[in-house]
């Protein structure tokens, strides 16, 4: 039986499982960078032992350290969450060479699905449907399109979608050194690119009594960079056989490797619903779990814990299904300018509703909340974006759709821009609604997803909460000029100049005609606008407000000139590290508009940066390894004449 169990991971997962532990009396152990030093996952262990440093290759990633911290806090067992070394045969071994138990499958079943082309090779032995590889030094435009993966790869690094020959050795050497940084195995290899494809996928659950369950289907098929946003349980409007192909599918590759413990087989759906392709096994806990364990009525790490020690599975199999579960991702990100993670305070968390906790069976609706953030705390550059799942559980898909977006339409959300309106579009989107899912989703739709939504009244609502906060007196009994208060909306920058006057006869504001004003508060304001009456929130942190899911930020009346910037300046969108720089780029070179110059590692994701216009790169700032804070100079271009531009591109 665990008595103590370290979890070698952070944030939202380490949350998780502590969750899980508390229930069963298990006392808990955190492992921290120097970075998580104030984390939630350190705050809400029993014990917590420092991996001095931030980066991961220095902290999360050292097995050596974790075990010794295992040791040295008395756990007896080690859960690895997900990522980092959850899928790591060499630390698996390392915890259990250390007299330690470990949480998951043997190192064999995790070496055997850790390379994906190996992978493959032993699906197709146990008759799992495969896509046929492609050799890339031999293909021609009638294997196109293709898609590049990182055979050691996941969370989308080392993948490219290749639609022309002419840029296949390009995007090979793209990938190739992505996968080499990111993973330490450079290989990658190319499969048939599948158009309108869906990404399906079979939890799995095994003990070492020889029980496999297969839970369910889900469906990951909303996608940006090829990792995950959108998530649900069962996959909707699979047929029958196909859902019976895929289970067997899964348990045949579970036998394959022995395995033991949760782990999930992933598939690629074609557009014609009625062929599935292996694509790869996760020998860990994944990310959207939660949307399993809602529909089952279980609670899978515990589940996991338990098989760890040696227990059989609850006889009968596992407990029927039951209604419908979306979960989503909320993300510190500005997915209109190409998903940049965002840092900075997280002053507030708040979605309503939320109290959900593994298993149980609700009879309506019901919205968990899975984080590793709590107000206060900060979003900093060295890890992944992600700052929560909210995930609804409810009798039908539809009314867990309407639950999902609810929440997260009324969550407060106060801190860096989060991807949270684009979530409640797309809950709310009609090609989603009627479950027409694919992984080009957002290819096609992220424009409209992304389009600015300004509320002007909300921009005045907070200028008077703004005006009550500095009110020491009534009103004034003789005319004055109006109150100017500027705000630019967040993220898409939209400026909202507020005039208005407020006298005995009421709220008098220029562009709003026949706006009332009910009441103004420091912190929530009332009008009224074509006999609808609206109340706003509004929070204030710094010069930055929020109404709702309106973010403002106040600008000042007489901009400083010193913070102007040089015409064609390139600026880090984000803080993070120089990770490449075009070969033999110097400053000097002609450049043309839209040519990749400098690339830039931020919380797991690689950035490039290009040029905004053709011309002369007159000045270069930086160099692979350099760390980069948001709107630091890293290069110069000086656009060049029209004429001179037009042969530039031509």
């Amino acid at each position: 039986m665990i008595s103590t169990l370290l979890v070698a991971n952070r944030g939202e997962i380490a949350c998780r499982i502590f969750r899980t532990c508390r229930a069963l009396g298990i006392a808990t152990v955190a492992v921290f960078s120097d970075a998580d030093a104030d984390a939630l996952h350190v705050r809400e262990a029993d014990t917590a032992v420092r991996l001095p440093g931030s980066a991961p290759a220095d902290t999360y990633l050292r097995g050596d350290l974790i075990v010794a911290a295992a040791r040295a806090a008395g756990a007896d067992a080690v859960h690895p969450g997900y990522g980092f070394l959850s899928e790591n045969a060499g630390f698996a071994r390392a915890v259990t060479g250390a007299g330690l138990l470990w949480v998951g499958p043997c190192a064999d079943a995790i070496e055997a699905m850790a390379s994906k082309t190996r992978a493959k090779k032993l699906m197709a032995g146990a008759g799992v449907p495969l896509l046929a590889a492609v050799d890339p030094a031999g293909a021609t435009a009638d294997d196109l399109p293709l898609l590049l993966k990182a055979a050691a790869g996941g969370g989308g690094r080392g993948m490219r979608v290749v639609r022309e020959l002419s840029v296949l050795d390009e995007e090979m050497a793209a990938a190739t050194a992505e996968a080499r940084a990111a993973f330490g195995d450079d290989e990658v290899f190319a499969e048939p690119y599948v158009e309108r494809g869906r990404h399906v996928e079979v939890q799995i659950l095994a003990d070492a009594h020889g029980t496999v369950w297969t839970l369910g289907t889900r469906d990951c098929s909303l996608q940006r960079r090829h990792q995950k946003v959108i998530e649900e349980a069962p996959a909707p409007g699979l047929p029958d056989a196909l859902r019976a192909t895929l289970r067997e599918a899964a348990t045949a590759a579970a036998r394959a490797v022995d395995y033991q413990g949760a782990g999930t087989v992933e598939f690629l759906v074609a557009e014609s619903g009625d062929r599935a392709y292996f694509l790869e096994m996760n020998t860990r806990l994944q990310v959207e779990h939660p949307v399993t364990e809602a529909v089952f009525g279980l609670d899978l790490v515990a589940l996991q814990l338990r098989t760890a020690e040696g227990a059989p599975l609850p006889p009968g199999g596992p407990p029927p299904a039951y209604g419908h579960a979306v979960e989503a991702r909320l993300y510190a990100e500005d997915p209109a300018a190409g998903w940049a993670p965002q840092t900075g305070t997280l002053h507030r968390l708040d979605v309503p509703g939320t109290g959900g906790a593994p298993g149980g069976r609700p009879a309506g609706a019901t919205v968990r909340l899975d984080t590793g953030y709590a107000g206060g705390d900060t979003v900093g550059i060295h890890y992944d974006p992600m700052l929560a799942k909210v995930i609804a559980h409810a009798p039908t898909r539809a009314e867990a759709l309407r639950a999902l977006a609810y929440a997260l339409d009324r969550a407060r959300i106060h801190g860096p821009a989060t991807n949270r309106s684009l979530l409640v579009r797309s809950l709310r989107h009609p090609d989603f609604t009627a479950a027409r899912l694919d992984t080009g989703f957002y290819d096609r739709h992220l424009p409209g997803l992304t389009a600015p939504a300004p509320d002007p009244l909300a921009a005045l609502a907070v200028a008077l909460a703004d005006a009550a906060r500095a009110r020491t007196g009534g009103w004034r009994n003789v005319p004055s000029q109006p109150q100017i208060k500027t705000y630019r909306s967040e993220p898409d920058g939209d400026v909202h100049e507020i005039r208005y006057r407020l006298t005995r006869d009421g709220l008098h504001a220029e562009g709003f005609p026949g706006v009332r004003l009910h009441a103004a508060a420091p912190h929530r304001v009332s009008l009224e606008a074509g006999g609808v009456l609206r109340h706003f929130d509004i929070d204030v942190y710094g010069d930055r407000a929020h109404a709702g899911p309106h973010t403002f930020t106040l600008l000042p009346r007489f901009p400083d000139p010193a913070t102007r910037t040089a015409p064609g300046s390139l600026l880090a969108p984000m803080p993070g590290t120089v990770v490449r720089v075009a070969d033999g780029l110097t400053a000097g070179d002609t450049v043309t508009a839209g040519q990749p110059l400098i690339w830039l590692e931020a919380m797991k994701m690689e950035h490039r940066i290009t040029a905004p216009a053709s011309g002369t790169l007159t000045a270069l700032h930086a160099a692979p390894g350099r760390q980069v804070e948001v709107g630091a100079l890293l290069a110069v271009v000086q656009h060049a004449q029209p004429d001179t531009q037009e042969a530039l591109e031509s």
